[in-house]
């Protein structure tokens, strides 16, 4: 039937399956203090805000082009502190998946791959931008692109909940208190 979905992949399946890095690189490194020297001389802790993006490029050849945007904004106040965004990159072969595992493993494998980076160019801004170090926990993929799944398949239905095309389903928003 057409409506029936789509076996899950069989041990024979993965065995054939490849994801391989093939390079990584940071694509874009943006890092403002847009109210210095005056943040420097504010009291009280800054409200720290992360927010995560995603884009897949085909390349064709079953290569892919993951970007992975992280952009962190601090406030004290009504004022910005500083902004950091780094659009970390990576060209990865995703050959022998089924489609909606190859879009489980760019929305989950490809980010979870991409974040250390980020996050460590991130901590190297905030550092060289003359505030506190900022550690970023840890993201959770796998959950992230469960809930979002899940979300497009109430808005959706579950019959097309995993059609959702290029491998833009992570996007999230996070507060810390670094």
């Amino acid at each position: 039937m057409a409506d029936e979905q789509k076996p899950a992949m069989t041990p024979d399946d993965m065995a054939a399956a490849q994801f391989q890095i093939q390079k990584l690189y940071a694509k874009d490194v943006s890092f403002e203090l847009p109210n210095a020297p005056k943040v420097f001389q504010e009291k009280g802790q800054a409200d720290v805000k992360m927010s995560l993006a995603q884009r897949v490029e085909d390349l064709g050849e079953n290569l892919h082009e993951v970007v992975l945007t992280v952009t962190v904004t601090a406030t004290i106040g009504e004022k910005t502190a500083y902004l950091a965004e780094v659009a970390q990159a990576g060209i990865f072969l995703i050959n022998g998946f089924n489609e909606q595992a190859k879009h489980a493993v760019m929305n989950t494998m490809c980010p979870g791959t991409l974040f250390p980076y980020a996050r460590h160019s991130i901590s190297d801004l905030v550092a060289d931008g003359g505030f506190p170090p900022l550690t970023l926990q840890p993201v959770n993929f796998e959950q992230l692109y469960a809930q979002r799944m899940q979300e497009l398949a109430q808005q959706q239905g579950s019959d097309e909940a995993g059609e959702s095309g290029n491998g833009e389903a992570v996007a999230a928003e996070f507060s810390t208190d670094n």
